[in-house]
């Protein structure tokens, strides 16, 4: 893919909704979501249009709940129940929210470091 026709637009959560609806009313199709952890997540919502491909980020704190897309494109519902059961982001409205329990998993939301050291027991 020639790196001209791929963008990555930052925009802060609350406009996210809007601007998927926008992608969505212009034939867009959802690629991907992808969730990196930090002491932020960074999400990134990939679509693509005549082998265009188009992605917003956000980047929120871990305590901030986010609104799901899955009202807009459905097959979202499985990567935002990852996101939730792998990195312990905070998303509401999911079409089908498996309530943490998407897979089953030693260990609560693995792929966030914050996360795990705060789940970790003390010494005495």
């Amino acid at each position: 893919m020639d790196m001209e026709q791929m963008t990555i637009l930052t925009v802060e959560a609350a406009e996210l909704t809007d601007k998927i609806l926008r992608l969505k009313a212009e034939g867009y199709r959802l690629v991907q979501i992808s969730c990196t952890a930090t002491d932020t997540f960074e999400l990134i919502y990939s679509f693509d249009k005549d082998s265009v491909l188009f992605s917003y980020r956000i980047v929120i704190p871990q305590d901030t709940e986010i609104t799901s897309i899955s009202s807009i494109f459905f097959p979202a519902f499985l990567y935002e129940n990852e996101m939730k059961d792998l990195f312990g982001v905070k998303i509401r409205d999911i079409a089908l929210d498996y309530q943490g329990k998407f897979y089953k998993l030693s260990t609560k939301t693995p792929f966030n470091p914050s996360a795990q050291s705060a789940e970790e027991p003390k010494s005495e």
